[in-house]
């Protein structure tokens, strides 16, 4: 297996947030920052060069082979903000029919913009995601 690119690194969020020139979009991620902040209460970290994460956790292969991986994320897109909620979720789950507008891939919400979707919800469904990682990989204290 060959090492992973998107890691942990010591760049600036706020600097990287400031840097993005559509300034709705640069005003739902601080949004997203504070929120995901008051759910993780862990200082925000960059992944990879476009991956805003908190807190992480470390996954264990059957080979022995460990990654550390990011618990919640958001990473704003060409055309759209992604919302990483590990481990995933279930679309069927009656809090997606609450959302309004969004796409979804296996471990991602993609929104266009976070007045097309019900904050609220998105808020539950990030808090969730965080409680089931705590329950799957807890934090070693």
């Amino acid at each position: 297996m060959s090492e992973l690119k998107i890691k942990q690194n010591d760049g600036n969020v706020k600097d990287f947030l400031r840097s993005i020139e559509d300034k709705t979009k640069q005003s739902d991620c601080f949004t997203l920052l504070d929120i995901m902040k008051n759910i993780s209460w862990k200082i925000p970290k960059m992944w990879w060069d476009a991956i805003v994460g908190f807190d992480k956790y470390t996954y264990s292969y059957s080979s022995g082979k460990t990654w550390n991986w990011m618990r919640i994320a958001f990473s704003p897109r060409k055309s759209y903000i992604s919302v990483y909620v590990m481990p995933g979720y279930d679309e069927d789950n009656p809090l997606f029919q609450k959302l309004w507008k969004y796409k979804a891939g296996k471990c991602c919400i993609n929104i266009k913009k976070l007045s097309d979707i019900n904050l609220k919800i998105l808020e539950e469904i990030i808090q969730n995601g965080y409680e089931k990682m705590e329950e799957l990989y807890p934090t070693k204290k």
